[in-house]
């Protein structure tokens, strides 16, 4: 499962994410200007597109924009690079060269009510649903680029930031997503902090109250996406995680 990894394959960490809450909710939530025109989204996966806050100008009203899932740096020749860059490490963000010029002066949050998680045991991947114990909407914190090929074709896109993993996914993965409480996300979007002083405190590991329990292979495939990929495949087993 390593990082460089971004196919549609279970074995990605944080391979795949998920966003089913109502417009009305994101609005109220994330400070939105007007009502997001989306739909609910259960398995979302690398090179899909993600549902993206930026930080916006003194006045201005914050949006929920669609970004594609994998960076492509704005000096890259090809934009399939964005395939080997879905996830962005904390302790290698600042100073890697695909990403350290966008923590620096484009982090952006991702919305979502869940991510998915694989367990490998005995040769096989076992996925699990990771999310509040309320169910709510929360946020990742990652970090988005434009890119322009020499046609103009305008690509923007982004990479989730990732963390040693803490309980309860610990249980079941080493690493997950950095996931930033409410009262942090206007630091994390403050296009004033671009030193390493600044930012480097916004990286922290975080140990945010979440819940986790096995579901069924049937999320493995990219194809599905409907509320069957949250049905619990043990429900025995959920208070083992949550």
């Amino acid at each position: 499962m390593r990082e460089k990894q971004a196919n549609l394959s279970p074995r990605t960490m944080c391979g795949r994410t998920a966003l089913t809450a109502s417009p009305e909710e994101l609005r109220e939530l994330f400070g939105l200007g007007e009502l997001p025109d989306i739909t609910a989204r259960y398995n979302v996966a690398p090179s899909q597109l993600l549902q993206v806050v930026r930080g916006v100008d003194h006045g201005a009203a914050r949006r929920l924009e669609a970004m594609r899932w994998g960076l492509v740096p704005a000096w890259a020749k090809d934009p399939k690079i964005g395939h080997k860059l879905t996830l962005a490490r904390v302790e290698s963000v600042i100073s890697r060269p695909a990403f350290r010029d966008a923590v620096r002066r484009r982090r952006c949050l991702v919305a979502v009510d869940a991510f998915y998680e694989w367990q490998r045991t005995g040769g096989l991947a076992h996925p699990f649903l990771v999310r509040r114990p309320d169910g709510k909407p929360f946020a990742l914190a990652a970090i988005w680029e434009r890119w322009v090929s020499r046609e103009g074709e305008i690509v923007e896109s982004c990479a989730l930031v990732t963390q040693p993993a803490r309980p309860p996914v610990d249980a079941v993965h080493e690493r997950m997503p950095l996931v930033l409480h409410r009262d942090e996300w206007a630091a994390w979007l403050d296009p004033a902090a671009v030193t390493v002083e600044t930012i480097a405190p916004l990286l922290r590991p975080r140990t945010p109250e979440l819940i986790a329990y096995p579901v069924s292979t049937y999320v493995n495939d990219p194809r599905h996406d409907d509320a069957t990929c949250f049905t619990s495949a043990q429900p025995a087993q959920q208070s083992l995680f949550g």
